[in-house]
């Protein structure tokens, strides 16, 4: 039986580094993303980019779900939550894959 919990542990630490891993992979591509973007023309991170919209912290405010519809539906976040100004953004083609990147670097955006 201590052996089953050993070899559990063991195999949960593994799969958790693996996750950690693809996690560090995702927040990468979807910092490279931001970048490609251009999406510094009107947000800043970490001092860099336009000041009067920061995304610091925003992994700390807002639910993978809210990222992704501010990504997707802006005029629907914008209403949503009666912001001033509203979110001009161009339509982007991002595929599903790119999109989650673009989410999970914001989430890692904590303070």
């Amino acid at each position: 039986m201590k052996k089953m919990l050993i070899a559990a542990a063991g195999m949960a630490f593994v799969f958790g580094a693996s996750v950690l891993a693809q996690d560090a992979g995702k927040i990468e591509e979807g910092k490279k993303l931001y970048e490609a973007q251009k999406c510094a023309t009107c947000h800043q991170i970490a001092g860099k980019g336009n000041k009067m919209f920061p995304l610091d912290g925003v992994g700390s405010k807002l639910a993978a779900a809210d990222l992704k519809k501010w990504l997707t539906s802006p005029d629907e976040m914008t209403a949503k939550l009666a912001k001033k100004p509203p979110m001009k953004m161009k339509k982007y083609d991002l595929k599903d894959a790119e999109l989650d990147a673009l989410v999970a670097y914001m989430l890692s955006l904590k303070k």
